[in-house]
């Protein structure tokens, strides 16, 4: 069966680690869509936190589109949104020592290894997106999103809602 392009299937999973201040953004965000909005047949949502495993094994349901909601440290200003496409590097093209050493241990990993063992597992969408947010505090453990990143997810929602029109989705 044939997919309609103009009604794909997309994942948003919220990643982070609520222990470590602004990381958690990405769980925060997943949350506050949540809060107001129902997955429909076309988009689902997923806390994932630190557990790539679970990322993983979702996308075995095979969507078009994978947006990973995460907290990220590209040189902007604390608060800052991103929406990017992303490109996964082949876990297939490591040395097989680096590849072993990778698949040690998947329980708990980063955004970035779940989408290569996903690919290399055939399951990662071709269109891949992060929508992020820059971070202000997250180097200690403690619980709690700076100000800047708080006031930031409203926009974020907004941005994504705007690119989901697109396909006249909305979180609405």
């Amino acid at each position: 069966m044939k997919k309609d392009k103009t009604s794909p299937k997309i994942l948003i999973a919220g990643v982070g680690n609520e222990l470590r201040q602004d990381d958690g953004f990405g769980i925060q965000m997943i949350r506050a869509i949540q809060k107001n909005t129902s997955p429909t047949k076309h988009i689902k949502f997923q806390e994932v936190g630190i557990g790539g495993i679970h990322l993983v094994q979702e996308l075995h349901e095979k969507y078009d589109i994978l947006i990973i909601l995460d907290a990220v440290q590209w040189g902007g200003e604390p608060g800052e949104i991103y929406f990017r496409s992303t490109i996964t590097d082949d876990l297939n093209e490591l040395p097989k020592e680096d590849q072993r050493a990778f698949l040690a241990d998947m329980h708990y990993t980063t955004p970035v290894r779940a989408m290569m063992l996903a690919k290399a597992l055939k399951v990662l969408p071709n269109e891949v997106f992060i929508l992020g947010c820059e971070v202000k505090n997250y180097d200690d453990f403690e619980m709690g999103l700076s100000k800047e990143v708080s006031d930031a997810i409203p926009l974020g929602i907004s941005k994504l809602e705007e690119w989901l029109g697109s396909f006249n989705y909305s979180l609405n």
